[in-house]
């Protein structure tokens, strides 16, 4: 009796221990700082690479599958290549630094939903039109929390935003077959107002009518956050996009909750021009 209670004791504490480690899943281009702290050679050709990334309180483990993408399929050629391993990490307020050797790399912990890497100038790296940064919780809660709040920015003339998300953004009509959604969101400037104007999307859902068109305005959250509400032809908002930094916008749905992707794609948006 003795033994048996020992036992559950140690497997409730070992229960406990790994319930605080948080799982994350991505897939995201290879920038070099990636590259460096994975080991992956800069001259391997790599379309993605997907990860599983597990933090514990000051330990991580890290599982990645790379290679030139398979078309029609979410995998790689030959199954790609596999590199894994384990290390130390630190967290200071919101950002987690892993240190692989004498390279090292840094996310900034958006909320307890999802991480986002971070250049060497601790920006948040854009990806481009198939894959970004940002890594997705397995778990996730339903929160609006946000650790980051972006400063406006002038929009002189027009910028341009590109991306592969999954197909449950709130108000798009979502079909059985749909596997992804591809995006360009053009947003022009109204004159010398930078905080409205007009929008062109050409993006999967509009692909046949040759895109949508429209006005968007800025809504700016009590906690600062800015967000481009896009509206409809019928006046109605139907896309959110919060502003993460300069060169990265992110889906919410209309209560401001941030949308989180899976192993394939973010819910992210990365600047053009």
């Amino acid at each position: 009796m003795k033994i048996f209670s020992t036992l559950l004791s140690l497997f409730i504490f070992i229960s406990c221990a790994s319930s605080k480690d948080k799982v994350y899943t991505a897939s995201t281009p290879a920038a070099p700082v990636v590259r460096s702290f994975l080991g992956i050679p800069l001259t391997d050709s790599i379309d993605f690479i997907r990860w599983k990334l597990t933090l514990a309180e000051q330990t991580y483990a890290v599982e990645c599958n790379y290679g030139i993408g398979k078309p029609n399929t979410n995998g790689f050629y030959d199954n790609g290549k596999k590199v894994a391993f384990e290390g130390n990490l630190k967290k200071e307020n919101n950002t987690y630094t892993l240190q692989n050797g004498r390279h090292g790399l840094k996310l900034v912990e958006l909320n307890d939903n999802l991480l986002h890497v971070l250049n060497d100038n601790n920006s948040l790296l854009i990806g481009g039109g198939g894959w970004s940064y940002a890594l997705n919780s397995l778990t996730p809660i339903l929160t609006d929390q946000l650790n980051l709040v972006s400063k406006k920015s002038e929009l002189k003339d027009s910028m341009a935003f590109q991306g592969r998300t999954p197909c449950g953004v709130p108000d798009i009509p979502k079909s059985p077959q749909c596997y992804k959604l591809k995006w360009y969101i053009v947003l022009y400037a109204h004159g010398e107002k930078d905080q409205q104007g007009a929008y062109k999307i050409l993006a999967t859902s509009w692909r046949k009518n040759g895109g949508a068109t429209g006005s968007w305005k800025i809504n700016t959250g009590e906690d600062g956050r800015i967000i481009y509400e896009l509206y409809d032809d019928q006046g109605k908002p139907f896309i959110h996009l919060l502003k993460l930094d300069d060169g990265v916008l992110i889906f919410t749905d209309a209560k401001g909750d941030l949308l989180v992707g899976d192993h394939d794609f973010s819910y992210t948006l990365n600047r053009k021009f």
